[in-house]
């Protein structure tokens, strides 16, 4: 086989329903094959490059998935009997399509014609990459370059990012961190009125720096930072089926009678408010403010009243129901990890909901687009009742709001695998629901979704598959390469083979805010989140000799880890 023109470097020898194989023009004389295109030096068969198949009116756009190589000999027809033997590498590559150029040179998603073997495969250069990736650049979203070429800038499309839900996967140290802080500081500079909120579960976006000052991966002009615990999240904006899963044991025999009553009471409660507000009527899930005070002593006295019998009084219908009841609300109102939630402080009436509202979008004083909510503070296992909160505040924002459209929200869910959890756990049943909500309906309310995790098969199914685009870092792991196959479009799974040879801040982008599926690596964030590993080899080198024990025994019986 011989080059015909200076882009030809191979042709197809297989078809398949799932992909094409290629042959490589033999080059005797160099080890790595390269193309000059006019100026510019193209490696072929470069993992995550581009090609295009060529064959009469057909064009189509491939990914190389795989290459490799096989001792061939040379073809004894040209060469005398008594030559030595020549050898050479013969090179196959895998291709993926992933969509068309049309005769007007526009690419379009998706194969209508194969080709057949025999067809040309041509290197694709950096302008004609350029041109095929030029479909979002007029938003000026740009978060990267080509891993292949550089040169080639990758834009996204911010409106069916964030407007149709996105998921950003990869193994721990594969820069998941890093991806989020790079995509949200290139949109404030594109997009200075963005409304985001983070959920950071570890303190990687705002943290504490040596000299007790406040560090953050956002400029201060862009950020808001809010401690859950103070951010106080209180019980009497929680929905009635909320409140029972938290306060009432299902599995219990006398559950069925506890909702009954509990229900009652919590109606009759939130009447108390409906004339001071001016409502109309009042639901149990109505935000409204109630005494928990005034719930117990109606509980206590329910669980012990007596009624009159023929002879002497006989305990009521509900004497002992809510035995455990009390002990289990007892026991939350002494645990001081439930106090953001239970023991309110600045939340005691109900109008206080609108300036925790304004503080929860970051409209409070300073106005910020960015709200980063640390978690780190929360108890491990509260976790999941916060992310709940915050999750269905976000949601009924904007579902409520008149102008939805003028104020879409984005909420950033950080190791989301640790709360939005397929696990059926009736412990994680508030914060899945949650989530699965504004994945199912948020795009309609203006509600964008972003799950980060280093194990997508411990995610909702019902999350991920909401999500439009996925940015696919490295993953090694079998299952969750599995997993992440089955979630992506049937003609692009072919392509997650090549996650487990990304290198940090390298991701493979799928789905609607790509205009193909692209191999990429990300601008770096400045200034970097706080996500570095931890450097072993140094600090057990030239570490600390001591440290003070006493303030790690007063922060973990105080619960603050700042």
């Amino acid at each position: 086989m011989t080059r015909t023109n200076e882009t030809l470097i191979g042709y197809v020898v297989d078809v398949r329903g799932d992909g094409l194989t290629g042959i490589l023009l033999a080059d005797e004389q160099e080890a790595t094959p390269k193309v000059t295109v006019g100026d510019e030096d193209i490696l072929v068969g470069q993992l995550g490059s581009y090609v295009s198949v060529q064959q009469g009116p057909i064009k189509i756009i491939c990914l190389i998935t795989r290459i490799s190589e096989q001792e061939k000999l040379a073809d004894p027809n040209t060469a005398s009997p008594d030559a030595p033997v020549v050898t050479y590498a013969q090179r196959t590559i895998s291709l993926i399509p992933i969509g068309t150029v049309t005769s007007e040179g526009k690419f379009e998603r998706g194969v209508s014609t194969y080709p057949t073997t025999g067809a040309e495969i041509h290197v694709v250069s950096a302008a004609q990459l350029a041109n095929l990736f030029s479909k979002f650049q007029e938003q000026g979203y740009r978060v990267g370059g080509l891993s292949s070429q550089p040169s080639v800038k990758v834009h996204l499309d911010p409106s069916r990012l964030f407007g149709r839900h996105f998921a950003i996967l990869g193994q721990t140290g594969a820069g998941k961190s890093w991806t989020v802080a790079s995509l949200i500081q290139q949109a404030l500079t594109v997009m200075p009125k963005a409304h985001i909120i983070i959920l950071d579960l570890h303190g990687e976006y705002c943290w504490l720096g040596d000299d007790g000052t406040r560090v953050s991966a956002f400029q201060d002009e862009h950020f808001r930072y809010v401690d859950a615990k103070e951010l106080e999240m209180p019980y009497w904006l929680m929905t009635y089926a909320e409140l029972c899963d938290l306060l009432i044991d299902h599995s219990e025999r006398e559950a069925s009678n506890q909702t009954a009553f509990f229900r009652e009471t919590l109606f009759e409660l939130k009447q108390a408010e409906k004339t001071s507000l001016n409502l109309e009527r009042v639901t149990v899930d109505t935000p409204v403010f109630f005494s928990l005070d005034d719930l117990m002593s109606r509980v206590k006295v329910e669980n012990e009243r007596m009624v009159p019998g023929s002879t002497k009084p006989v305990k009521g219908p509900l004497n002992g129901v809510f035995d455990r009841f009390i002990i289990r609300l007892g026991s939350k109102l002494n645990d001081v990890r439930y106090d953001f939630l239970l023991k309110p402080t600045k939340r005691k009436t109900s109008a206080s909901l609108a300036s925790l509202l304004r503080d929860f979008v970051g409209l409070g004083e300073p106005k910020r687009p960015v709200t980063v909510i640390d978690l780190s503070t929360v108890p491990f296992d509260v976790r999941p009742t916060v992310a709940a909160q915050i999750g269905r505040l976000a949601f009924e924002f904007n579902y409520w709001n008149p102008q939805y459209r003028e104020f879409p929200l984005l909420l950033v869910c950080e190791e989301a695998h640790a709360y939005v959890t397929r696990d059926q756990d009736s412990h994680y049943a508030g914060a899945r629901k949650s989530m699965e909500r504004i994945a199912k309906e948020g795009r309609k309310y203006g509600v964008g979704l972003a799950v980060v995790s280093q194990r997508p098969h411990e995610l909702s199914e019902t999350v991920l598959a909401q999500c439009g685009t996925f940015i696919c870092l490295r993953i090694t792991n079998p299952d969750d390469q599995s997993y992440v196959k089955r979630l992506v479009p049937e003609a692009e799974r072919g392509l997650v083979d090549i996650l487990a040879g990304l290198g940090r801040g390298e991701c493979l982008a799928l789905g609607e805010a790509v205009p193909l599926p692209t191999r990429f690596r990300f601008n770096r964030p400045s200034p970097f989140p706080n996500s570095e590993d931890i450097d072993f080899y140094n600090k057990w080198k030239n570490g600390p000799d001591d440290i003070n024990v006493d303030v790690i025994v007063d922060r973990w019986r105080r619960q603050q880890r700042n």
